[in-house]
């Protein structure tokens, strides 16, 4: 069973690559390839998650450059504006939840509005598992009593 008190805070990660609307997608697309991620918040000055690129958004714009050598987007020409975030007490049977229908894979995670996390389907997956692993392993006891 999932820890009723297992909240995002416990499981997302803090070391998160952020992008800025005036970043080119060129320099974008080199800092997920190098990181390994398939996509990142687009913050404002303040660290309010404004919109989030993925790599299937820039894919277009890269079109543009490998074939007619012509780029000249950025961040904010390119990215989603309608993000959904996940506050960092969400627990994480209520999130776990909002996995199982077709939402984003990776959600940024906020606190009073800024950006402090990110946190993906693979978090959560683990999460579900080291608490069906506990689970089994106390009713192994149980049964051994």
């Amino acid at each position: 069973m999932v820890d009723k008190s297992a909240v995002v805070r416990d499981c997302m990660s803090r070391k998160v690559v952020s992008f800025d609307v005036k970043d080119d997608v060129g320099d974008v697309v080199a800092v997920l390839l190098e990181n390994k991620i398939t996509g990142a918040p687009v913050l404002d000055d303040n660290r309010n998650v404004i919109g989030f690129i993925s790599e299937q958004d820039c894919i277009k714009e890269m079109l543009n450059t490998a074939f007619y050598c012509d780029l000249t987007a950025n961040a904010g020409d390119v990215m989603i504006k309608d993000v959904l975030t996940v506050d960092v007490d969400t627990s994480i049977s209520e999130l776990a939840e909002q996995l199982t229908t077709n939402k984003p894979k990776v959600y940024p995670v906020v606190e009073q509005g800024k950006l402090v996390g990110i946190i993906s389907r693979s978090d959560v997956l683990q999460e579900l598992y080291d608490a069906s692993v506990r689970c089994h392993h106390l009713s192994d006891k149980k049964t051994a009593l």
